[in-house]
């Protein structure tokens, strides 16, 4: 097992986002967390990221309680929507930067980086800015540089919401390709269940602050026909 969660409730004000959510993700999986707006697959991304306390319950990475743990403790790679690239940096100081701050060796940043560069096909690009590439090369180079310092779980907050619909099948695609070579345990937020289908071995389905559904896409896929059926 990579990650337990336990009883996990969070509140804003007034508002429950998580209510008594239980979960366990196996090591190695690609996990699609799908639901509306606000029904808490978000909130459950950042309580394992580090980045909100729950109200209640536990978070375990591989075995260790890491509930009020630090971000920087927990081995954990994330991608947010924006990319959140350094606009004043190029492509490779923007992959090589998680590996800086940790005082890597300048010869191990250049081989991990040079291999990350060609793992995302964007050897050609190490001396660009951001602003020089398109949302999907940025969006390449986010996940790079999330998975420059080996995390143990790779976390991607809706990755491909701001891309239109022609890129955003191209990395769907090549984020599949890339688990099955680098199958580090992922778990991807999204509000599009096709995404979820085409990308994913396991989904999650939110329903106010609550888990509604979990099963592989195959399974899910005939539910939801069989429901679709039932209400014509």
């Amino acid at each position: 097992m990579t990650i337990l969660v336990e009883n996990l409730s969070k509140n804003f004000g007034k508002y429950k986002a998580l209510d008594q959510v239980n979960l366990e993700i196996k090591i190695g999986s690609l996990v699609a967390l799908v639901g509306p707006s606000g029904s808490g697959k978000s909130t459950l991304l950042r309580i394992i990221a580090g980045l909100e306390v729950p109200d209640e319950g536990r978070v375990w990475l591989v075995g260790r309680d890491a509930t009020l743990l630090s971000v920087q403790e927990r081995e954990i790679g994330f991608v947010f929507q924006n990319y959140a690239l350094f606009p004043h940096m190029t492509v490779y100081d923007n992959i090589a930067f998680g590996l800086d701050v940790r005082n890597t060796t300048a010869n191990t940043i250049k081989n991990r980086v040079k291999q990350l560069l060609q793992l995302i096909q964007l050897d050609r690009f190490a001396s660009r800015y951001p602003n020089q590439l398109s949302g999907g090369q940025r969006q390449r180079v986010a996940l790079a540089r999330a998975l420059a310092i080996e995390p143990k779980v790779l976390l991607l907050d809706e990755p491909f919401g701001a891309l239109d619909l022609k890129v955003k099948k191209e990395l769907r695609n090549w984020l599949r390709r890339l688990h099955d070579q680098v199958p580090v345990t992922t778990i991807f937020v999204t509000h599009d269940h096709q995404e979820a289908m085409e990308v994913a071995n396991e989904i999650v389905v939110f329903k106010k602050g609550r888990i509604d559904q979990i099963g592989n896409p195959q399974d899910l896929y005939k539910q939801l026909r069989t429901l679709s059926l039932s209400e014509r």
